[in-house]
């Protein structure tokens, strides 16, 4: 019987006179496989060190590891986490990587604030016109807030003839009473929101001074004069 086998110099045959010689050939091609397919090992509850060609159920519930054919260790099998375990799990993958997209949002932001803003220079200019914005804003409001406060203390003084028979008040009085009120209550709430405004515009801006002087102060930094490059040994 022959069997072809190859080589760098080609085909050669190699004869097979016997059948243990045969038996021999297919042994080989066996445990060949079943090298090829890996090795499964562990140790179960019992102590006991299994070994197989699959997984081994004894294991299941415990690591198991898949070795190579040389012995090494080609993976580590692990049991499936219970369902508490599994949830905390999921729970702080999702927590990192929600960290991570925070992160690359902030470094992003801090990206557009550098172009945005170059130099401390054109910072300040955006920020005093954005402040003298709403301190215009602030200024409307409280004017207005005041001439309606004298409008309802006129209106007050006017009640006072009423105030022993009420319900003799004049329909036009008590009309410019109630659009009094309801306008001042509107400007009062205008003007606490521009006053909240201006608190969050100036945090926003302090906040951006704090993440941006380090990079002013690279960009800023003078360079050294003729005299001082000459005293210290650098020349042009």
């Amino acid at each position: 019987m022959t069997f072809k086998t190859s080589s760098m110099s080609g085909d050669r045959a190699l004869r097979c006179p016997s059948l243990g010689c045969l038996f021999g050939a297919l042994l080989c091609g066996l445990m060949g496989g079943a090298a090829a397919q890996g090795i499964y090992t562990c140790v179960d509850d019992k102590g006991r060190k299994l070994t197989s060609d699959r997984p081994i159920p004894e294991c299941a519930d415990r690591a198991q590891k898949e070795l190579n054919p040389s012995g090494s260790v080609k993976r580590v099998l692990t049991p499936p986490l219970p369902a508490k375990d599994r949830a905390a799990l999921e729970a702080e993958e999702k927590a990192q990587a929600e960290a991570r997209v925070q992160l690359a949002e902030e470094k992003r932001r801090d990206r557009a604030l550098k172009i945005r803003y170059p130099d401390r220079a054109s910072h300040d200019k955006e920020r005093a016109a954005a402040m003298e914005r709403v301190n215009a804003a602030i200024d409307t409001a409280t004017k207005r807030t005041q001439e309606l406060t004298e409008q309802r203390k006129a209106i007050d003084t006017e009640l006072n003839f009423y105030k022993n028979s009420p319900g003799k008040v004049p329909p036009a009085v008590k009309r410019r009473l109630d659009e009094t009120d309801a306008n001042l209550a509107i400007h009062k709430q205008a003007l606490a929101d521009q006053e909240a405004e201006k608190k969050r515009m100036t945090e926003r801006f302090d906040a951006e001074v704090n993440r941006l002087k380090n990079n002013w102060s690279v960009v800023q930094a003078p360079a050294a004069s003729p005299a001082l490059a000459g005293a210290t040994g650098v020349t042009k």
